[in-house]
Order: structure tokens, then C-alpha cells, then sequence
């Protein structure tokens, strides 16, 4: 089984950049599709992106399409997920998963890392 740890988090003013990391361990991620997902106190979990094993591939949610970039290194064992221009609502506990889909069921989580926008 995959062990994930999330990095990167960070208190950012609306319209600043953060990058997240996800660092593997335990097996390699090339076998896996990857995924972000965040989630906002007194809210579920929600999809953020995804990338396909090969990197050839992604999917995001609505709300960060065209700001943020999901992205991979297989040889690193390591996802990212580039956030610009970000908003207060992008504040939320931010995860990696293994996965392409949207939904959230069944899937092993890290800790997270808290990513705050002031406004």
C-alpha cells in the first residue's frame, strides 16, 4: 500500500500561487492515477483534480479550472498540484489520493496540509 504525505500549505493573500506536494512511499506511484481533493470545515470532501498515471491525462473540478495545474514525477515518486490566483474559498485541509475518479468513498488519505486565502 501507497503511503501519501502532503507539503506545500501555507497562509496566502487572495491572487498569491502556492505549490502543493504529495510525496509517495511504500510503492511506486507510476502504477496509479493520482487525485487532489480539499475540504472546507463544516464541508465535505470535495474533488479538486486528477492525472493519469502517465501524466497524459487530467481532470478538474469546475472551481479551479484554468487556475490551478495537477502535475507529476514518477522518478520522484511525487504529485503536485500548482495553485494561482487563489481565492478565500480555495481555504480547505488539502489531500492526495491514488484514483482518478471524483469520489471521495473508500480511498486512503494522508493528513493533509491547510491551505488559508485571506482576502
Amino acid at each position: 500500500q501507497v503511503q501519501l504525505v502532503e507539503s506545500g500549505g501555507g497562509l496566502v493573500q487572495a491572487g498569491g500561487s502556492l505549490r502543493l506536494s504529495c510525496a509517495a512511499s511504500g510503492r511506486s506511484i507510476s502504477s496509479y492515477a493520482m487525485g487532489w481533493f480539499r475540504q472546507a470545515p463544516g464541508k465535505e470532501r470535495e474533488f479538486v483534480a486528477a492525472i493519469s498515471r502517465g501524466g497524459g491525462t487530467t481532470n478538474y473540478a469546475d472551481s479551479v479550472k484554468g487556475r490551478f495545474t495537477i502535475s507529476r514525477v514518477n522518478t520522484k515518486n511525487t504529485v503536485y498540484l500548482q495553485m494561482n490566483s487563489l481565492k478565500p474559498e480555495d481555504t480547505a485541509v488539502y489531500y492526495c489520493t491514488t484514483g482518478y475518479g471524483s469520489d471521495p468513498k473508500g480511498r486512503s488519505w494522508g493528513q493533509g496540509t491547510q491551505v488559508t486565502v485571506s482576502s
